[in-house]
């Protein structure tokens, strides 16, 4: 699919592989088999106490206490860079769908052009290796001759307009998205790309030998693929394409540059802007993307724009045509045969995030057959395990959840009355979407053919490409999702005004409906609080509650929020996951004050909900206890170390197992523990951290 440019929607989940539920910790595994039909999933109240080490202090190592033993036994599946309580959650919702997809694929008198057709051919299709074997090559053969036809720079800029169209990476990428000042309305973004590797900072940090390390065996990875394919000089040509990238780098905007949304848009006028991005023919490229009639385009990241389109014009054509080579490549491997299927996994996964082995076909199968066609596979996982009493609870907790963040808007200190005024007004225009879409997508335009798995995939993204183009001067459909139902995540999207909880993560442990409130207020009510809060992070407080990117903040509004959220990125910026490399305060700032704001309206939420009365003691554990108990479960995460490397470098979260240590800004956490002065997480009262 095109790339999105914006910060328009904050996911709440580290970008993780599923992971197989069979390969769970001891801990976890410790359940009984069988319980009541009203027992929680997890230990007796909601939480899995054998997963705690209550040897440590609280105050000294919160994450340790609740989580432990948890850790200490949990063994990564070989096929998974990271394993936690999202990925045993998405393991679950993979094993699910993928009982909907292959009952599609065994019904092979399914009426053509039928969503059933579809989504089974499409399957069907993708597990066809021994169709794929047989190929070879071949259905990249058309691409590969419009390469190598390249004669001129506007034919490369033309090529380059098709293969952003079939969603190859490009150093200059473009897609249609909602106007950030005018959010009912399409706008066409022009935004850097082209990397092979994660970052910039992968080419240009010469200071951590792990990137340079990264470096050379990419270098190894591009000849080997090259090689495969039969392009001669594979070795020269794998040099002059990690030079090329290596320049597109230092063209590039940071992580954190790229998070202020404000320096993001940058409208130019259609016949404008060959003159200012001289290099690049934009009639050519703008032709094949489908975007040529448009009166205005917003450039992104102009100065990385500009550099890169003189990149296109200086650079030898030869370079090019190998670079768009080994990129086409890149993005088919998935769908070619094994050869380039386990090459491509062995850089990418192995090098790049650390997995042993990759993942079985039909996990991979499925997940493709989710990501093309998800709302047409949706509409079964909802019917099946998504039950209307299950929507009605998740809705009634981010009601409460709403209400308690309007509480604390009301009382905010720190905050000139008018803007509270205006705060408080967006939070009561929010649309909550819960569950799965009132409308379903339309798959009717999007031709899927059985036996060709690799032309699948390229119809696909050009419908979705195309699907996108097609909303440009239409009113906008704000009912619209931008996850599945089978996807274990939520989102915010400030653009719309809107949070967005798909089914799949309405499961234990963040939502279960015979476990005790406060674990379901520490767990799925932390992650609805979470994403309310994200329209009122450093980033998405700059939109109003129409979803447009304005002023309404006072000055004095916007520096005292400043000096409260320096004292949010120094917190954070001094955790080390891993030995070297610490959180980057800046880039993780938004998630980290959703997570403190999250953690604070949720525990207010549980306290209205006890409706005035003392919460029993469970297990020894008081009401507040457990609900901080059962945030720190919903984050039992473990890395592989080039895994956390990746995710401390580009990732705007902190890392999973990091992020229960918010609960020590909480005046409520040192009660509940009774932590001390002395002890390893203390933090004086003047130190913690306060937002809203």
């Amino acid at each position: 699919m095109y790339r999105s440019f914006l910060l328009g929607a904050s996911a709440l989940a580290l970008v993780a592989a599923p992971v197989s539920a069979k390969r769970v910790s001891k801990a976890a595994a410790s359940h009984p088999v069988a319980k009541a039909a009203n027992a929680p999933t997890y230990g007796t109240f909601g939480y899995d106490e054998a997963g705690m080490n209550r040897s440590v202090l609280p105050g000294n190592d919160f994450v340790e206490y609740a989580n432990g033993t948890y850790l200490k036994t949990l063994e990564i599946p070989a096929d998974r860079s990271n394993y936690g309580m999202f990925t045993k959650l998405r393991d679950l919702s993979q094993e699910r769908t993928r009982t909907i997809i292959e009952a599609a694929a065994a019904q092979k008198d399914a009426p053509k052009g039928s969503e059933t057709q579809k989504v089974g051919d499409f399957y069907a299709s993708y597990m066809d290796e021994a169709g794929i074997e047989a190929k070879g090559l071949a259905p990249l053969a058309p691409a590969f001759a419009e390469i190598t036809a390249i004669n001129d720079r506007v034919a490369l800029a033309r090529v380059m307009g098709e293969a952003a169209r079939k969603g190859i990476d490009m150093p200059i990428g473009m897609g249609p998205q909602s106007d950030l000042k005018n959010p009912d309305a399409m706008a066409v973004y022009v935004g850097q790309g082209g990397l092979g590797l994660p970052d910039r900072d992968y080419y240009l940090d010469e200071k951590n030998p792990k990137f340079a390390e990264v470096r050379t065996k990419y270098v190894a990875h591009i000849e080997k693929m090259l090689t495969l394919a039969g392009v001669a000089d594979a070795a020269a040509k794998a040099k002059a394409i990690y030079d090329l990238e290596h320049k597109i780098a230092t063209v590039h905007w940071s992580q954190v540059e790229q998070r202020q949304v404000e320096k993001l848009y940058n409208p130019v006028a259609r016949d404008a802007i060959d003159a200012g991005y001289p290099g690049l023919d934009w009639t050519a490229m703008l032709t094949a993307s489908g975007v040529a009639s448009q009166p205005q385009l917003i450039i992104t990241q102009p100065s990385a724009i500009s550099g890169t389109a003189k990149l296109i014009a200086s650079e030898p054509l030869d370079t090019w045509k190998a670079y768009l080579t080994f990129r086409t490549l890149e993005s088919a491997a998935p769908l070619l045969p094994k050869v380039f299927v386990d090459e491509n996994f062995a850089f990418n996964g192995t090098v790049l995030n650390g997995q042993p082995q990759i993942q079985p076909r039909w996990k991979r199968a499925v997940d493709a057959t989710s990501e093309n066609l998800g709302e047409a596979a949706g509409k079964l996982y909802v019917a099946k395990y998504f039950p209307p009493a299950a929507k009605a609870k998740a809705d009634e907790l981010v009601h409460n959840i709403i209400a308690a963040m309007d509480n604390r808007l009301a009382n905010l200190t720190w905050m000139d009355p008018k803007t509270k005024v205006e705060a408080r007004a967006k939070l009561a225009a929010f649309t909550p979407k819960i569950g799965y879409p009132d409308k379903w997508r339309d798959y009717s335009k999007l031709e899927v053919v059985r036996g060709d798995a690799l032309g699948n995939q390229l119809r696909a993204t050009e419908f979705e490409y195309q699907r996108n183009l097609d909303k440009i001067g239409k009113p906008i459909d704000r009912s619209e999702w931008g996850m599945t139902p089978m996807t274990v995540n939520a989102y915010a999207n400030p653009l719309w005004n809107e949070i967005v909880f798909p089914a799949a993560i309405l499961q234990p442990p963040f939502f279960d409906p015979n476990a005790d409130a406060a674990v379901n207020y520490g767990g799925i009510g932390l992650v609805i609080g979470h994403e309310i809060s994200h329209h009122f992070d450093d980033q998405g407080r700059k939109f109003d509650k129409f979803g447009k990117l304005a002023d309404w903040w006072t000055a004095q509004d916007i520096a005292r929020f400043k000096v409260l959220t320096d004292k949010v990125v120094k917190q954070y910026a001094a955790y080390e996951p891993l030995k070297g490399s610490h959180v980057n305060g800046e880039l993780t700032l938004g998630e980290n004050m959703a997570d403190l704001a999250g953690v604070n309206v949720a525990y207010d939420a549980y306290h209205k909900a006890l409706g005035g009365k003392t919460a029993p003691v469970i297990d020894g554990f008081t009401g507040d206890q457990r609900f901080f108990l059962g945030f720190a479960q919903v984050w039992r995460q473990k890395y592989r170390d080039p895994a956390l490397l990746r995710g401390l470098t580009t990732d705007p979260h902190t890392p999973g197992h990091y992020r229960p240590y918010v609960s020590r800004n909480l005046d409520a956490w040192y009660t509940a523990f009774n932590v001390k002065p002395g002890e390893s997480l203390y933090l004086a009262p003047a130190d913690r951290v306060k937002v809203w």
